[in-house]
């Protein structure tokens, strides 16, 4: 199991410097650190502390975060793919995190699910050769998103088969996936070859795994047990001090938890 943290969150309580949280990152012995918008960080700072820690960026979003079920929306966000795919590449980042947008009014599901689709055709032609990934993510409607068109990691899955290209897959979040009542063995059945990036957190509270309910050791497990070979995004509001937290993060996470 390798863990990337989400340093918008970990270790944000230990530094206001955001590259030199990927430095606490790789003392407190994670693999890798991934983050959320770029167009808003010191990208040369993050270059540095990158090639001084040897530590591996495992992704971020690909901006403009708009609705792709909204085809008027289709050529900004290609737009700006194109310069996000190339930062990616600067910072040796394979995978780059799309949303899928709110659910539009006036809009037909069916008219929004064909835009997704088209929206994701195309950005596979602006990525394919780069060596960089795109994953949509569905999000939970129930606390965090409400409004969220694509909450189901099943109509996700939909997506990314009638896409049919290898640069597009989904980001599974445990957490969402759980507040949406779904079980992992269930929706991934046979499909974990889609999945190119995962992330956690512990409900209630989106807090530090191992302070909530959800197995998330049995999850994990199965989820690599079932052809799964990317990292696992610690994606969580921590409670306290990241690092001091993290042998219990890592315990709950591990099949033994």
């Amino acid at each position: 199991m390798k863990l990337s943290a989400c340093i918008e969150w970990l270790f944000a309580e230990a530094s206001p410097d955001f590259a030199n949280r990927i430095r606490l990152a790789k003392a407190a012995g994670l693999d890798a650190v991934e983050f959320w918008f770029w167009s808003n960080k010191d990208l040369d700072a993050i270059d540095a502390a990158l090639k001084e820690t040897g530590m591996i960026l495992s992704g971020f979003v690909a901006e403009p975060m708009i609705a792709l079920t909204d085809p008027a929306n289709h050529a900004a966000f290609l737009a700006g793919l194109a310069t996000s795919m190339r930062t990616a590449q600067r910072l040796g980042a394979k995978v780059l995190i799309a949303q899928a947008g709110d659910d539009l009014p006036g809009r037909t599901r069916e008219e929004q699910h064909k835009a997704l689709v088209d929206g994701l055709r195309s950005a596979a032609e602006v990525l394919e050769g780069s060596g960089v990934r795109l994953g949509v993510e569905p999000l939970n409607t129930l606390i965090d998103h409400p409004g969220y068109y694509l909450s189901s990691t099943r109509e996700a899955l939909n997506v990314v088969d009638e896409v049919g290209r290898p640069e597009i897959g989904i980001v599974y979040d445990l957490y969402h996936s759980y507040v949406m009542g779904e079980h992992i063995e269930d929706v991934l059945k046979h499909r974990v070859s889609r999945v190119i990036h995962a992330h956690v957190a512990d409900h209630p509270g989106r807090n530090d795994p191992g302070l909530g309910e959800i197995d998330l050791g049995a999850r994990i497990a199965w989820l690599y047990e079932n052809g799964y070979t990317g990292s696992i995004g610690l994606e969580y509001r921590p409670r306290g001090d990241t690092a001091a937290a993290l042998e219990r993060v890592r315990t709950a996470l591990s099949v033994a938890a």
